[in-house]
């Protein structure tokens, strides 16, 4: 067996996956929040497109 670290061009695809999704780390108090951002490979919509879109639903709501 090889002692190898595992790096991108000798992992299985779900590691590599996994690396490269980013998270975002916040501390409130004593807790600790660890947010896991993804991304679809199939979206039609652009980020500015959906945030446009959100806001847009949430004026909406206050109305």
């Amino acid at each position: 067996m090889s002692n190898k670290a595992s790096t991108p061009a000798n992992a299985s695809p779900l590691t590599v996956k996994e690396a490269e999704q980013p998270d975002i780390v916040k501390k409130i108090g004593n807790t600790t929040y660890r947010v896991k951002i993804h991304f679809s490979t199939t979206s039609k919509e652009t980020m500015s497109d959906k945030i446009k879109r959100l806001i847009m639903n949430d004026c909406g709501k206050i109305s």
